[in-house]
């Protein structure tokens, strides 16, 4: 159950091609470049009040940006914390109706992760800390291209100095912890669940990138997991047309597109789930899997964080266009 024959991801990957192909050509690509713009963090303090410092690491240094939501009501106990990957993007999804709601039940930190930039998302950096396996792919031109495996090095960035810094500034329930991440975000979700399961109590895995590699987060690491597990909640989303497989209209001419159709063929669309069905198995972990009808990839990213915020927080869940530019390939 854990893992997929290459035969199946052959079919699965022709299948694909095939649907996109015969789809009529239009533009559903992420654009690279998006800039956040003014969100929450950018607005008067009402229910949360929000501060930013930038955590720098490694030789030659990176920096990364996180954005620190306390609520402004005091209260005697400490507070759950909610720490979000791929934070720019992770702060467009929130309102001041939506943080008022949070404030109003179980009143969660709020800890946006992201980079030292006003990208809506940074592909590159997110690609080498998100991943804890290198991939190497042939790139638009047919050139083998290697990226990623960063994932342990940015963990210890979270654990060592992140999670530090988070707890000096705000009163946190460490007994509380959760992680939310999408795509490349729900594949370090899981990577961390695997190699270090105490880190979080709540770990919410959306729309993981399981193809990533040719398909190795299926393999060896979740296996000594399986083995060896450690008491946690898991949360795994995804899209109806994910599972499906149905990535939208796709632009067949574009090499760059062709290129990406064949890498995320190393797992099959339901692979989500069916990780879901093994891990629910597995004594001490307990598993909620859920689906959304008719939602493709990009609009996972604030359906699952809304959706997160209900299941964990008490928060109603709202109906909210997506954030422009959160088209079908986004965060992929």
């Amino acid at each position: 159950m854990s893992s997929f024959s290459p035969w199946l991801r052959n079919v699965g990957a022709v299948a694909l091609l095939g649907m996109v192909a015969a789809a009529p050509v239009a533009a559903q690509q992420r654009n690279p470049l998006q800039k956040v713009g003014e969100t929450v963090l950018d607005q008067p303090a009402q229910s949360y009040r929000f501060e930013r410092f930038v955590i720098e690491s490694g030789e030659p240094a990176r920096r990364w940006r996180v954005n620190l939501g306390v609520p402004t009501r005091t209260s005697t106990t400490p507070s759950p914390v909610l720490y979000m990957l791929d934070g720019n993007a992770a702060a467009m999804v929130f309102d001041q109706a939506l943080l008022s709601d949070l404030a109003a039940h179980a009143a969660p930190v709020l800890v946006f992760i992201g980079y030292d930039n006003d990208l809506r998302i940074d592909s590159a950096a997110r690609t080498l800390d998100y991943t804890a396996w290198v991939d190497t792919a042939d790139d638009e031109t047919g050139t083998p291209q290697s990226s990623g495996g960063g994932a342990q090095a940015f963990l210890e960035v979270i654990q060592q100095k992140i999670k530090p810094e988070v707890e000096r500034r705000a009163r946190v329930d460490t007994a509380q912890q959760s992680l939310w991440g999408h795509s490349l975000g729900g594949l370090f979700v899981l990577s961390t669940l695997y190699t270090q399961p105490t880190a979080f109590q709540n770990y919410v895995s959306a729309s993981p990138s399981l193809w990533w590699s040719q398909g190795a987060p299926q393999g060896a690491m979740k296996r000594a997991f399986l083995a060896k597990p450690a008491p946690a909640n898991v949360w795994l989303m995804l899209g109806g047309d994910e599972r499906s497989g149905n990535r939208g209209v796709r632009d067949m001419s574009n090499p760059r597109v062709v290129a990406h159709l064949r890498r995320i063929a190393g797992a099959a669309p339901d692979a989500a789930h069916v990780l879901s069905e093994r891990l629910a198995k597995v004594p001490g972990v307990q598993v909620t899997y859920r689906e959304f009808p008719g939602l493709g990839h990009g609009p996972m990213l604030p359906a699952s964080l809304k959706a997160t915020l209900a299941a964990l927080y008490g928060a109603a869940a709202r109906s909210r266009p997506a954030p422009a530019g959160a088209a079908d390939a986004a965060a992929e």
